[in-house]
């Protein structure tokens, strides 16, 4: 059996040039795009989401711990928009337009936007830290079914992956 790997430079380049206005978006491109954009969307939802409970929690937290808390509130709100608008921007790269309709956000997200009583950092603590456990579940599910149909996205929701399952590291050791 000959696994010879080949690859026919000639035909690409004529199909490069034949459809340039699919931009990234190649014929040799395995993935369910429509699919995928509606899934980045609802990474995008989820993302601004949390961006927004983390920012309402570290503005509101009280109390001794309120500084480190906060610190860590506002830190991770940051992270989470900048996931967001990487998602957003895969989103535009597929030929889609990422929704940031506040309509829907919320319906969208796969966490939920929780507010807690001020003085409660316990509680602002752990509702964070199950949103961040939502994300690593939902996310790791969307890394499997990618597979190996678009590696771009994919390494783009591995490198969020990471990140939230640091916010979740992060939270666990402010709990303790």
């Amino acid at each position: 059996m000959d696994n010879q790997f080949a690859i026919d430079v000639t035909k690409i380049r004529e199909d490069a040039r034949a459809k340039m206005q699919d931009g990234p978006v190649t014929g040799t491109y395995q993935g369910d795009t429509k699919r995928l954009i509606e899934l980045l969307n609802d990474v995008v939802a989820t993302e601004v989401v949390c961006f927004l409970r983390y920012s309402q929690h570290a503005i509101a937290a009280t109390g001794i711990d309120r500084a480190q808390v906060a610190a860590e509130f506002r830190e991770h709100a940051k992270q989470e928009m900048d996931h967001g608008l990487r998602a957003a921007e895969r989103i535009s790269q597929l030929g889609g337009s990422p929704d940031f309709d506040p309509a829907t956000l919320a319906a969208r997200a796969h966490t939920e936007y929780v507010t807690t009583d001020e003085s409660d950092l316990r509680r602002m603590l752990e509702e964070n830290l199950v949103a961040e456990r939502i994300v690593i579940s939902s996310y790791q599910e969307i890394i499997r079914w990618i597979g190996d149909s678009d590696p771009t996205t994919r390494r783009l929701m591995e490198s969020i992956l990471e990140e939230e399952e640091e916010h979740a590291d992060d939270i666990l050791d402010l709990l303790d």
